[in-house]
């Protein structure tokens, strides 16, 4: 495997966590609930740790725009797919637009 790539794959394991605890953190009902509190925290503290680590080898400001890009539009997607949450074209357009920057970040980067 490149070694260039590990950053990456760390980062985007970290963006994933990201959405694991903030649908975590809305099941919680504001820290109510103890197993999605849990969640959030096991969730909350493994993707901050990834995104440190990748932040060794990229720049801070793309490791941390595309975590919360990835984080930004995988809530999104799982709002809309599991809570029901309105798909209107506005918000599409608006995921479409972060999907561009995190892919043109990337690009950026090398």
């Amino acid at each position: 495997m490149n070694p260039n790539l590990v950053p990456w794959i760390y980062l985007l394991i970290a963006g994933v966590l990201e959405v694991a605890w903030a649908m975590a953190l809305k099941a919680s009902h504001g820290f109510t609930r103890l197993v999605p509190s849990v969640v959030f925290a096991v969730t909350a503290l493994a993707s901050l740790y990834l995104l440190a680590v990748a932040m060794r080898s990229l720049p801070a400001g793309t490791a941390y725009a595309v975590w919360t890009g990835i984080g930004a539009v995988g809530t999104v997607v799982l709002g809309i797919v599991w809570l029901g949450e309105p798909a209107t074209v506005w918000r599409l357009v608006s995921v479409g637009l972060i999907l561009a920057g995190i892919i043109g970040l990337k690009l950026a980067s090398g």
